[in-house]
């Protein structure tokens, strides 16, 4: 069986697109995505800096307008077989697109809210995320939650690395706290604030008005969603899932998981970059993973 998956935020790189951009339904894409965001996206994507390209409002259309498209010329080809999808993070959004849940404009108008959203909730409280290496997901969590100011698991990539997000002092307390557990590294991210963590309330809010006033379709197979690791094919659940995704850990090592159970052979990662299939292969080396 087949598994889809699309990236999220840190996958973007300059000249992304570039290889698209003479192609007629990127083309077009372009032009509803420039419509749509008020803003030359394409531009930016393709001759931007790498500086331009962390904007979180740059970032997150940019990486979803490429997996889109991207997945678009494989149905072209009438390629475009999944037996099931997943994204992290941002990258739900792009498997629920691609997986016909969403329309490409309903889903980028989503991404646009959700950037904005969240770039604003990073300037309410000073807040990071950091990267814990060689550490048991048990430990991590017990530290998190004995710690005095917020800070929880935001992202369970792989085995020994897990993500952290919260208030920065409190993050910074912790890393010294894993280290002197143990932990190989505890290293600060370079992200503009706590994703995945409650400081995220006030984006989900935002969200949640626009997910519920958007037509979501069932998907042409169950999506594994980031807030429970499991398939989900009922849209009013799919939409309950999304908005809490913001405030909640993604479960991706979990996730892979599950869909090796159901009978998962083969990873296709749609999207700029190759983390993904990095991390399914540190989850299980003896799968076949691909990237386009």
């Amino acid at each position: 069986m087949k598994a889809y998956i699309f990236p999220g935020q840190g996958s973007q790189f300059p000249g992304m697109g570039n290889d698209l951009k003479n192609l007629t339904i990127a083309k077009n894409m372009f032009k509803v995505a420039n419509e749509i965001l008020g803003f030359n996206i394409s531009e930016i994507m393709f001759n931007g800096s790498v500086e331009e390209l962390k904007q979180t409002n740059v970032t997150q259309p940019s990486i979803y307008i490429h997996s889109v498209i991207l997945a678009e010329i494989i149905k072209q080809k009438k390629e475009f077989s999944p037996n099931m999808l997943a994204g992290h993070s941002l990258g739900e959004i792009s498997a629920l697109t691609a997986g016909e849940v969403l329309t490409f404009e309903d889903g980028l108008k989503l991404v646009k809210i959700r950037s904005q959203e969240m770039q604003k909730a990073c300037e309410n409280k000073k807040s990071t995320m950091a990267a814990i290496l060689q550490l048991e997901n048990t430990k991590v969590e017990e530290v998190c939650n004995s710690s005095e100011g917020i800070v929880v698991p935001a992202n369970y990539n792989c085995p020994g690395q897990i993500v952290i997000s919260g208030e920065f002092k409190a993050v910074e307390e912790a890393c010294e706290r894993f280290k002197q557990l143990g932990a190989r590294r505890a290293i600060i991210l370079p992200v503009g604030g706590a994703f995945h963590s409650p400081l995220m309330e006030p984006a989900k809010k935002k969200l949640e008005q626009f997910i519920n006033s958007t037509n979501f379709n069932n998907p042409i197979c169950p999506v594994y969603q980031n807030v429970n690791a499991k398939p989900v094919t009922e849209p009013e659940k799919i939409k309950e899932n999304l908005i809490q995704q913001l405030v909640s850990p993604v479960k991706w090592e979990q996730s892979i998981n599950n869909m090796i159970n159901d009978g998962a052979k083969e990873f296709l990662e749609i999207g700029p970059g190759k983390v993904l299939q990095g991390l399914v292969k540190k989850i299980n080396p003896e799968l076949n993973t691909f990237s386009i």
